[in-house]
């Protein structure tokens, strides 16, 4: 047996027994052994359609109890579940087919049209719904599996096309799975999972309880990320993989107030938020009417900034939460470093992009050495041990993201941060939407994260447009709280002038409607740019 992803969901399932692994919001649910047994189905349908070990298969799916039978049945046939956004056109369904050489593509019946307009779809295309009504064995009989299996994961980043990130199985298990054993010693043997998930029926939360707490007698979780994106993924497989209950929200247009009654109902004491994208509707929620919510132990958040302020005020209208966890991740490095806020140390308003690094993670210059710490000097973040293979079908790519140091090897996803005397990583984002103004960098996310706190501003992003005099110019792409009184242009630089340098603070500003981010909370950037450039040509 490996540390493959089938194989420790099966020594999982045979340790909790009958115990719930799957519950959605309209009230379907499935025992570890019924998920066992219908993700045997799959992949015995999956064979009998010819998709062979190492195949690629995409599913383009909403959040549901059969997408995560689906990912499980392609890693008990030794497929690779490739993740395809329910959002694509059929062009884009087109990229991602060839680019990520599918074979079969399951999709939901709402995608028929847009299946049915690729001008290259994979050889076998059908709805998950048909493939998973056909009669088929629900035994074990596979074949031996390898933890060199792949995962791939697509993203699209904030720019660009889609790209395939492929990893061994093993490496990610550890690098965003929780490794079988959070807070403890790593498990030396995959047969091993099975007794740690029994002495630790809370392991994923663990190492931030206080000493002495109990916790739940088991771990009920919801990521508010989906399926199709890294957060919900890595949140599934990980609570699944730790004997927990995954409480799935199928909601096609999310509504916070149905996620606080599921927390309710469900008893849920890890909830996974995207950034203030989600927090500030929650917030909303909570002040609507009152909630039973003394379940909630955790709350985390990836994917998009997630302000001081507004964890300060998750942690008052949440008093029984013990933690805030946020990491800088991504699907290249899925945990970079991390921040804690608990309420023995309540974060400030202006606390947003400060984390404390891995041991494996550190901050290299442009040839690649690295920054001492303390010297106030920008560079990208890298982080060594479980690393992706790279890119799929582009070396070029890989060869600038993964390097080699010392004999080790290294990815660098593209986020530059400073670094304090202490350590601590300030991030400043992506180096790729970086504006260039007067020769001096200014990275949007720091931005955005000041901007964030002005008590008029709900949503912004951060662009440059060019400039005669500075080459480029910082633009402020702005949803106001209330359109009725929007923030100036003035009061913002005067909110942002004691926070931020003067070139940093934006030149222009402009109004929205709303900003365009992914489910995943990641800024539309190209629509920003849209934005700015029809406002500023």
């Amino acid at each position: 047996m490996a540390f493959q992803i089938a194989d420790l969901f099966e020594h999982v399932a045979d340790a909790v027994g009958a115990r719930v692994a799957l519950v959605d919001d309209r009230g379907a649910q499935l025992t570890y052994p019924e998920l066992d047994r219908a993700a045997n189905r799959c992949a015995h349908a999956l064979d009998a359609h010819g998709v062979a070990v190492g195949d690629h298969v995409g599913l383009a799916l909403h959040n549901s109890i059969e997408h995560v039978v689906a990912m499980l049945g392609c890693y008990k046939r030794r497929a690779v579940p490739v993740n395809v956004n329910y959002r694509y056109t059929s062009r884009e369904l087109d990229h991602l087919a060839t680019d990520g050489r599918l074979v079969a593509l399951l999709h939901d019946d709402d995608l028929t049209d847009a299946v049915s307009g690729m001008a290259h779809a994979p050889r076998v295309t059908m709805p998950l719904a048909e493939l998973l009504r056909e009669d088929h064995p629900d035994t074990r009989d596979f074949a031996p599996r390898s933890g060199d299996d792949h995962y791939i994961l697509y993203t699209g980043g904030t720019t660009g096309l889609p790209k395939g990130v492929v990893w061994r199985q093993e490496d990610i298990f550890f690098a965003a799975m929780g490794g079988g054993n959070p807070g403890g010693p790593a498990l030396e043997r995959p047969e091993d999972i099975g007794a740690a998930v029994l002495a630790n029926p809370a392991q994923r939360i663990r190492p931030f309880l206080p000493a002495g707490h109990p916790g739940p007698a088991r771990l009920v979780a919801l990521s508010l990320g989906p399926l199709v994106h890294a957060s919900g993924q890595w949140g599934a497989l990980g609570t699944l993989l730790g004997g927990g209950t995954l409480v799935i929200n199928t909601q096609r247009h999310m509504d916070l107030g149905n996620v606080v009654e599921l927390v309710e109902r469900e008893q849920i004491a890890m909830l996974t938020l995207v950034g203030d994208a989600s927090a500030r509707p929650l917030l909303d929620a909570l002040r609507s009417r009152t909630y039973d919510t003394s379940s909630l132990l955790l709350l985390g958040s990836g994917g998009s900034i997630l302000s001081g302020d507004v964890k300060s005020a998750l942690l008052d209208a949440l008093p029984t939460v013990l933690a805030i966890l946020e990491a800088i991740g991504s699907s290249e490095s899925p945990s970079q470093a991390v921040s804690v806020v608990t309420r023995d140390s309540a974060p400030t308003s202006g606390q947003s992009l400060t984390f404390a690094p891995k041991p494996e993670t550190l901050i290299l210059d442009d040839h690649l050495r690295p920054i001492e710490p303390g010297r106030g000097i920008a560079g990208r973040l890298a982080t060594r041990g479980r690393v992706p293979i790279g890119y799929l079908g582009d070396p070029e790519r890989t060869a600038r993201t993964i390097v080699e140091l010392d004999g080790m090897r290294w990815v660098l996803p593209g986020d530059y941060a400073i670094a304090d005397a202490d350590g601590t990583i300030h991030l400043l984002g992506r180096g790729s939407l970086c504006i260039n103004t007067g020769g001096e960098k200014v990275y949007p996310e720091e931005v955005e994260a000041v901007l964030k706190q002005h008590p008029s501003v709900a949503d912004v992003l951060v662009v440059g447009r060019p400039d005669a005099r500075y080459g480029q110019r910082v633009v402020a792409v702005v949803a106001p709280h209330d359109a009725a009184e929007p923030p100036s242009l003035d009061s913002v630089q005067e909110h942002a002038r004691p926070l931020l340098a003067g070139y940093k603070l934006p030149r222009a500003l402009v109004l929205v409607d709303a900003v365009q981010r992914s489910a995943a909370g990641k800024g539309d950037y190209a629509w920003a740019q849209e934005v700015a450039a029809a406002a500023f040509p």
